[in-house]
């Protein structure tokens, strides 16, 4: 099974898993001191059996402290900028994912074969007369490079836009995206690569490369512009490789860069519509079960 295909079963089964509702159900508790003062917990007197010393109700009661779903840390001084505070505004969308995407994918549909003032045909024709014999396994791995740095800013930086979990939950929701577009996309055009393989258009590589680079811009544009900039130029060395390995046409590659942007915008502007960065306002307090054995109950509003 080609690797493409591999990586895109493994996207589809973690994104399920992997859910953005499920991934900031976070709580931590505290040990409350008795006597010492501190924030109101929850009145749980009707809950524990009658006769519970004052000593051991302190003992098993524990302040709630909810872990919001972004975080700010101390010293980020700018944990949002203007436009990811807009994440779900319908014109923002449109004009910034939408159009761009759609330019993308146009471009590609209009070069296709000996289409257009620069065609699919041309890019090919130009690699066989510059480097007819350029062969490289690079672009297989080259698309995975920004997730690795993305982990390592979150360990070491104190920039994160989300939490490491929703990160993740938001990657991998945008690559089943991304599949759910790619692969039916191949099946319906049925055009054969340029080294004569079938379903090229899109490029597969080319839309989970983008796909990936937009999260990390998205996740850490506010951190620095050079981060996008990198992310960016990896996803298109990416698209230029396939080419150059005469694996995919130029339009496949315009096209699988848009795919990958398109998905991501959606996937945070669903985001936004449905928590609108807030986190999650979650409210956990002991209870008794009805065996008499002590437990939790959670709310859950967002």
């Amino acid at each position: 099974m080609k690797l493409s295909k591999i990586l895109t079963v493994h996207l589809l089964w973690m994104s399920v898993l992997a859910s953005p509702v499920m991934a900031q159900m976070q709580a931590q508790y505290l040990p409350q001191p008795l006597g010492a003062s501190a924030p109101a917990i929850p009145d749980t007197t009707d809950f524990l059996p009658s006769g519970t010393p004052a000593v051991e109700l302190h003992d098993t009661v524990r302040t709630l402290v909810t872990i919001p779903a972004d975080t700010i840390y101390p010293g980020q001084k700018k944990p949002f900028t203007k436009s990811q505070l807009q994440e779900g505004n319908n014109k923002r969308y449109l004009m910034r994912a939408v159009l761009p995407a759609a330019a993308l994918i146009g471009a590609g549909v209009y070069t296709m074969q000996d289409n257009g003032f620069y065609s699919s045909h041309d890019a090919r024709d130009l690699r066989h007369r510059t480097a007819p014999n350029f062969s490289t396994k690079v672009d297989d791995y080259l698309m995975f490079l920004p997730v690795a740095y993305m982990y390592g800013f979150n360990a070491f930086s104190s920039q994160n836009r989300h939490e490491m979990p929703r990160q993740t939950a938001l990657l991998l929701a945008s690559g089943a995206l991304t599949s759910a577009i790619v692969w039916p996309m191949k099946k319906i055009t049925n055009i054969d690569r340029p080294n004569g393989e079938d379903h090229a258009f899109p490029s597969g590589h080319t839309a989970y490369a983008f796909t990936i680079a937009t999260v990390v811009d998205k996740e850490f544009r506010h951190k620095s512009p050079w981060i996008s900039v990198g992310s960016y130029t990896l996803a298109g060395a990416t698209g230029v490789l396939r080419v150059m390995n005469n694996k995919h046409w130029m339009a496949d590659v315009l096209a699988g860069a848009g795919v990958g942007i398109l998905s991501v915008n959606t996937v945070y502007w669903l985001h936004d519509k449905l928590f609108q960065d807030k986190g999650y306002n979650t409210t956990v307090v002991p209870v008794v079960l009805p065996t008499g054995q002590p437990g939790l109950g959670m709310s859950l509003r967002f």
